[in-house]
């Protein structure tokens, strides 16, 4: 019997589970709290036994399960978070969508998503575990505050409603994001689909050499992975400064022999009721070059902290960073409307700026079969008088899209397009890339030097 039927078909003799999970969490709450709190997989064995003794004393049992499952399940429901937590911490696993108490989805890494057979056993039972959850960043869900965000970890995100913002009878909605961009390696993306290995050397080496990107695409687009894979290349001797936005994703530090071998330091801004308390992203992107980095990273640009990443990424350090945008050239035109939020100037003015700090943007889409691809990597050049032109280096041409009964098959391939401008061959080789590494991505010209 899985976890889903205990909920759902209660026993026909004894007790059913969410019954004996009451009785159970009444006694270990008032006997074994600190235990649980404790936390730490001594406490954790210690708790299952102190559950399988009363189980013992009071003859408790659930049809279709063992005692050790039964065991296992109540611990599950009260010391983590239920049927989720094997999905949370499984591998493969990128998002999980709660649509209401009986509707949970779960979206995987390869594209698939899948409608769960198990799910809560009430609307106040679903509420009670996202809370559970929440409580870890010390976030609050409740009638005052019934939209909210918080994170498990460093690399679990979520957001969850409850009433009235959502009905009564749904309980909670609620996106749980598992951000794990460093286990996607380069040969993933490829075989995947995903980029050609020409685009992702490209951007990388661009990254290496000095060259800002921003990363752009919607919602569970793969622009977080993409950003992430690309640190991931960064030299040992480069020194890169991290600014990320209430939880972290990405962890850079590499140890060899138990010594640390690259130089990062890795930030996170607070909220506070307090704003003397707050610390933002714009004022760790003011802080962040006086610890002399080669590469910012931010995680991703929703508001005024736009316009202190061009700036920095304007003062000959490289910016690394993503945005919701629709397509590359819409990425500009997003920039400028996040930078007037912190300042009074002109949308010309900005757009200048903005093309200037960011020479690459690359923008990601997923497709209707859940696939993601990197759909185009556009070069903004700056011509002698000025004015700006977008050369489109890599492009996904989609060569069929049909209906195969309810599945969509979308087959497709990557192009190069054309080189990238004179000027940023240039400025790759004053910033010291061997010329016979920007040769790769040049055909039919000689290498601007």
């Amino acid at each position: 019997m899985k976890t889903h039927d205990l909920f759902t078909k209660p026993s026909a003799e004894g007790r059913d589970f969410s019954s004996i999970l009451r009785e159970v969490q009444e006694f270990i709450s008032a006997e074994y709290s600190s235990l649980i709190a404790q936390g730490g997989e001594e406490s954790k064995a210690q708790v299952k036994r102190y559950v399988l003794k009363y189980l013992q004393d009071h003859r408790l049992a659930v049809i279709g399960m063992s005692s050790d499952e039964l065991v296992d399940a109540l611990y599950t429901e009260m010391a983590e978070f239920g049927f989720l937590t094997k999905y949370i911490y499984g591998s493969g696993v990128e998002e999980i969508d709660v649509n209401s108490w009986c509707d949970i989805e779960i979206q995987y890494s390869g594209g698939l998503t899948e409608k769960l057979k198990e799910h809560f056993e009430s609307p106040e039972h679903a509420v009670a575990m996202i809370r559970r959850m929440l409580h870890i960043s010390g976030t609050v869900l409740d009638n005052s505050n019934p939209v909210v965000t918080g994170h498990l970890s460093k690399n679990i995100r979520i957001a969850a409603m409850k009433s009235p913002v959502v009905d009564e009878d749904v309980g909670v909605a609620a996106s749980i994001r598992i951000v794990n961009p460093q286990s996607m390696q380069k040969a993933d993306f490829v075989s995947g689909g995903t980029a050609t290995d020409d685009m992702l050397d490209f951007l990388s080496l661009c990254l290496r050499y000095g060259i800002s990107i921003c990363v752009a695409g919607a919602t569970s687009s793969g622009k977080t992975t993409v950003a992430g894979w690309l640190l991931t290349t960064i030299p040992d001797n480069k020194r890169v400064f991290t600014i990320e936005s209430g939880s972290r994703e990405v962890d850079l530090v590499r140890e060899k022999n138990g010594q640390v071998v690259n130089s990062v330091v890795h930030t996170l801004t607070r909220d506070s009721e307090n704003e003397r308390q707050c610390i933002t992203q714009i004022s760790l992107l003011d802080i962040s070059l006086r610890f002399n980095p080669d590469l910012v990273f931010v995680g991703e640009m929703r508001g005024a902290e736009a316009n202190a990443a061009q700036e920095a990424a304007r003062t000959g350090v490289a910016v690394l960073t993503t945005i919701h945008s629709n397509s590359c050239e819409a990425t500009y035109r997003r920039m400028v409307s996040l930078c007037k939020r912190a300042v009074d100037m002109s949308d010309q003015t900005l757009m200048d700026y903005v093309t200037e700090a960011y020479p690459i943007v690359v923008f990601c889409k997923q497709l209707e079969n859940k696939k993601r691809r990197l759909m185009e990597i556009t070069e903004c050049e700056i011509l002698p008088d000025g004015t700006r032109r977008y050369n489109t280096l890599y492009r996904y041409v989609i060569d069929e899209n049909h209906m195969d009964g309810d599945k969509t098959v979308i087959s497709g391939h990557h192009e190069a397009i054309c080189n990238p401008s004179r000027s940023l061959q240039k400025r790759l080789v004053e910033n010291g890339m061997p010329s016979e590494k920007l040769a790769q991505f040049v055909e039919a010209e000689a290498v601007a030097v």
